[in-house]
């Protein structure tokens, strides 16, 4: 069963989805590929996990780096799960570019290369927008590139963390 809950958060409302045992969803409400992935029909309710992200919303709103994540639960495939990993271990107030995940991502997976707008593309459909930090993935030249919850969304998530950017 998916549970589902609203957040109103200060660049617009967020629609929150979990199982019993993870967060499954976080999508700004009009963001590209809203509530994509959801498999079953969803009920509103308040769950643990539910709660603790709020909480942790909370504090990143506020401006200050949580310390704890609640339990994340994404669906998709294999390589979208690969990028979604590396996309993990991006340190609060640092950025990556999108060559630096295709990097990693065909290390990890044991390849020669990887295109970048296939990363681009798993980046894109992240369904767990702010905890899985794919607002901190920049172009080469640390400029702002695509965000599934909109450039302005963008730059207000990399200025909360105090992340200097470039704007084309």
């Amino acid at each position: 069963m998916t549970f589902t809950c609203h957040y109103d958060s200060p660049l617009g409302g967020i629609t929150l989805a979990a199982t019993e045992s993870g967060l499954c969803g976080l999508w700004f409400d009009g963001q590209k590929y809203f509530g994509h992935g959801l498999k079953e029909k969803a009920m509103t309710k308040e769950t643990p996990v539910l709660l603790q992200t709020r909480q942790w919303l909370d504090i990143y709103f506020s401006g200050r780096q949580p310390d704890f994540c609640p339990p994340l639960q994404p669906s998709g495939t294999h390589f979208q799960q690969t990028v979604w990993q590396i996309l993990s271990t991006i340190p609060y107030g640092e950025t990556r570019t999108y060559k630096d995940i295709a990097m990693e991502t065909a290390r990890r997976l044991g390849r020669p290369h990887m295109a970048a707008q296939a990363v681009g593309n798993a980046i894109g459909h992240n369904p767990i927008s702010i905890l899985i930090p794919c607002h901190r993935i920049v172009g080469s030249n640390g400029s702002l590139t695509g965000y599934a919850g909109g450039i302005s969304r963008k730059q207000s998530l990399l200025d909360i963390e105090h992340i200097p950017y470039y704007i084309e």
